[in-house]
Order: C-alpha cells, then sequence, then structure tokens
C-alpha cells in the first residue's frame, strides 16, 4: 500500500475536495460517484459523504492509497 501525507489549510478539507487536490478524481462529478460506489474509506470505515470533513489526523484510502492528513507545516 502506498501512502501520502496531505497538509491540510486551515481547518479542514472536505473528502471531495481531498480527492480533487490529489488528483484521484479531475471533478466533483467522478468524486461523488467513487466516493457513493463505497470505495473510499475515512478512518478505517467505509464513508459515502463527499461534504465529509476531513481533519488532521484522519487517514482516507482510496484502492491501494493511503492518505494522512496532517496540519499544515508538518509536512
Amino acid at each position: 500500500m502506498r501512502k501520502v501525507s496531505f497538509a491540510v489549510k486551515g481547518e479542514y478539507i472536505t473528502l471531495g475536495q481531498l480527492l480533487k487536490a490529489l488528483d484521484i478524481v479531475s471533478t466533483g462529478g467522478q468524486a461523488k460517484m467513487l466516493i457513493k460506489g463505497g470505495n473510499v474509506k475515512v478512518n478505517g470505515e467505509v464513508d459515502v459523504r463527499r461534504g465529509r470533513k476531513l481533519r488532521p489526523g484522519d487517514t482516507v484510502q482510496v484502492d491501494d492509497l493511503l492518505i494522512e492528513l496532517v496540519a499544515e507545516g508538518e509536512v
């Protein structure tokens, strides 16, 4: 499994925004389909909410990619 860190600017980033920021998807519609399809786990559990607020300390898994969210300046 590949691991990457992502620096959260501000208090949080939504799940859909994260997927777009990392170029996993290119549009909000693609993010919605990926998330609603049950292909994304947040902190180890499937989450189907595109607007889910992610904060430093959270993890997101998409296929074989594990994303660890950290506070800006910790990367």
